[in-house]
C-alpha cells in the first residue's frame, strides 16, 4: 500500500505554526469587539447582531474556499496561497479596526476581518488531513490547539498587560483606548509573520500524489435525489417566509429576521439543487456534497451545534456580564467597566492557556478512554465552568472557571476533526471541512438571533444568564458525542 510518510515533530510544528498568528488575531477580536462596539455607542441588546459577521462570513467563505482550494495547484501549492492572501487582508483589518470613527465602520471592519480570517483558517484544517497519515492527525490537530492556546493567551491579555505598563486604558467618549489600539497593531504583525513562516517552511503533495495514497478514500459519488431536494427546499422556503411574515406582523425582535431569512435562503439553495440536471457550478456541487455528507459528519453536526452555541455566548457576553456582576458597572466609559473588560481579557488568556496545557493532556486521555469519552469529559468541564459564573462573585475565582472552559476549547478544536478526517476523501478534504463549518456557524447565527431576545424576555437583560445557557448547551453537546462512532484508524501518534 502506498502510505503517506510520517513527518517529524518539527515538520508538523512548522505546518501548524501559522495557527498561532490566526488565533492571535481571532482572540483579539473575541475579547475586544464587544468593548469596541459599546465604546462606539452600541446597546447591550444590539451586540449579538453586530457579531453576526463572524458566523455569516464563515458560512459563506469556508465552503467556497474549501471548494476552490481542492482544485488549486500553483507554485505555492494547494492550501498555502489561501493562507497568505487571508493573512494580508486580516492584518490590514486589524490595523484599521481600533481606529474606527463610528460604530458602522467598526461593524464593517469586523466583517472584513472575519472573512479574511476564514480564508486562512479553513485550508489549515484540510492541510493537516492532506499532509499527515491517519496515525499522526490527532497529533497535528493537538499542535494546532496548542498554538491556538498560546496565541490566544498573549493576545487576550495584551490590553491588560499594556495598562500595567502605563498605556492609557480609558479614552474620551467614542474613542478606543490606546491599550486596545496597540494590542491590535501587535496582532497584525504576529499574524502575518506566523502565517508567512508556515508558507515558507512547509511543502504540499501534488494532487495526483495525494490521491495515490492509501488513506485518500476515493470519492464515491452518491446520486442526489433531486425530487427529495426539491420537496425539502419548498418546505424550508415556506417555513422561512412564514417566519419572516410572523416577525413583521407581531413586531418581534429584528434579530429574528436573521434566523428566518437563513431558513428561507437554505430553502432556495435546496431548490436550486433540486433543479440541477448535472453537478456543475460551485453552488450545485457544494449543496450536493452537503446532501451526501458522510454519516460521521451528520452525527458530529449535533455535537458541534451545541458546542459552538455555547462558545458564541461566551465570546459576546463575558465582557458585559463580568463588568456588571463582578465590577458593578454597565457604563463602557467608566473606570470600573474598563477594569472589568481588561479582566475579561485575562480570563480569556487564562482559558486559552489552560487549552494549551490541555492539548498536551488530551492525547493521553484519548489513549486511555478513546475519542468520544474524552470529548464528553472535556465539554462537560466547560459546561461546569460557564455555569459557575452564576455563583462566583470574586472575579479572581473566575480563573478556576476558565480551567474547564480551556479543556472544552482545546477538545472542540481537535477531537471532532480527528473523528471526522478519517472518513473524508482526499479530493474533497477542503470542501467537506468547509461544509463541516456550517455546523459551527449555524449555531452562532441562531445565538445571534435569539440570545438577546431570551435575555430580554426571561432574564431581565442580565448577560450572565447567556453564559449559563452556554453551560447547559455544552452538557448537551457531550451527550451527543456518544452517538458518534469511534474510528478504527484513530490512534495517537508518539
Amino acid at each position: 500500500m502506498n502510505r503517506k510518510p510520517e513527518l517529524s515533530f518539527w515538520q508538523i510544528w512548522n505546518m501548524c505554526f501559522g495557527f498561532l498568528g490566526i488565533q492571535f488575531g481571532l482572540a483579539l477580536q473575541n475579547a475586544n469587539a464587544s468593548r469596541i462596539f459599546q465604546t462606539l455607542g452600541a446597546s447591550i441588546e444590539s451586540i449579538p447582531v453586530m457579531w453576526i459577521a463572524a458566523p455569516l462570513t464563515g458560512l459563506l467563505v469556508q465552503p467556497i474556499v474549501g471548494h476552490l482550494s481542492d482544485r488549486t495547484w500553483n507554485r505555492l501549492g494547494r492550501r498555502r496561497p489561501y493562507f497568505l492572501v487571508g493573512a494580508v487582508l486580516t492584518t490590514a483589518a486589524l490595523l484599521a479596526m481600533p481606529n474606527s470613527p463610528a460604530l458602522w465602520v467598526a461593524a464593517g471592519l469586523l466583517w472584513i476581518m472575519d472573512a479574511s480570517i476564514n480564508v486562512s483558517m479553513e485550508p489549515f484544517r484540510a492541510f493537516v488531513g492532506d499532509q499527515l497519515p491517519p496515525r499522526q492527525r490527532p497529533l497535528g490537530f493537538a499542535i494546532q490547539s496548542f498554538f491556538i492556546g498560546v496565541g490566544s493567551v498573549i493576545a487576550s491579555a495584551l490590553p491588560w498587560l499594556l495598562a500595567r505598563a502605563g498605556v492609557d486604558n480609558v479614552a474620551a467618549e467614542g474613542v478606543i483606548p490606546d491599550t486596545v489600539k496597540f494590542a491590535f497593531y501587535a496582532g497584525g504583525a504576529v499574524l502575518f509573520g506566523a502565517v508567512l513562516w508556515t508558507v515558507i517552511t512547509s511543502r504540499e503533495y501534488p494532487p495526483e500524489q495525494l490521491q495515490a495514497f492509501a488513506d485518500s478514500h476515493a470519492d464515491e459519488t452518491v446520486d442526489v435525489d433531486t425530487h427529495a431536494a426539491w420537496r425539502s427546499g419548498l418546505a424550508w422556503l415556506a417555513a422561512g417566509v412564514a417566519g419572516i411574515v410572523l416577525v413583521a406582523i407581531f413586531s418581534l425582535e429584528k434579530e429574528l429576521y436573521l434566523l428566518t431569512g437563513g431558513v428561507a435562503a437554505y430553502g432556495l439553495a435546496s431548490l436550486w439543487l433540486g433543479r440541477a440536471r448535472r453537478r456543475e457550478g460551485m453552488l450545485t456541487q457544494v449543496m450536493a456534497d452537503l446532501y451526501t455528507m458522510p454519516d460521521a459528519m451528520r452525527r458530529l453536526a449535533w455535537v458541534q451545534f451545541f458546542s459552538w452555541f455555547a462558545l458564541f455566548a461566551l465570546w459576546i457576553y463575558t465582557t458585559p456580564a463580568v463588568a456588571q456582576v463582578h465590577f458593578g458597572s454597565t457604563d463602557p466609559h467608566s473606570v470600573a467597566y474598563n477594569e472589568g473588560a481588561n479582566w475579561v481579557g485575562v480570563l480569556f488568556a487564562a482559558y486559552n492557556g489552560f487549552a494549551a496545557l490541555a492539548a498536551l493532556v488530551i492525547p493521553l486521555m484519548v489513549r486511555r478512554w478513546g475519542l468520544r469519552v474524552s470529548h464528553l469529559v472535556n465539554v462537560w468541564l466547560g459546561g461546569a465552568g460557564l455555569l459557575s459564573f452564576l455563583f462566583i462573585r470574586d472575579p479572581q475565582w473566575l480563573l478556576l472557571s476558565m480551567v474547564g472552559v480551556g479543556f472544552a476549547w482545546a477538545s472542540i478544536l481537535s477531537l471532532p476533526y480527528v473523528l471526522l478526517s478519517d472518513s473524508l476523501p482526499a479530493a474533497k478534504m477542503g470542501v467537506y471541512m468547509g461544509i463541516f463549518n456550517f455546523f459551527i456557524v449555524i449555531p452562532q447565527l441562531l445565538a445571534a438571533s435569539v440570545l438577546g431576545v431570551l435575555l430580554k424576555l426571561f432574564f431581565h437583560g442580565q448577560p450572565v444568564w447567556a453564559l449559563a445557557l452556554g453551560g447547559g448547551s455544552l452538557l448537551v453537546a457531550g451527550l451527543f458525542t456518544l452517538r458518534v462512532r469511534e474510528p478504527q484508524a484513530a490512534s495517537i501518534a508518539h
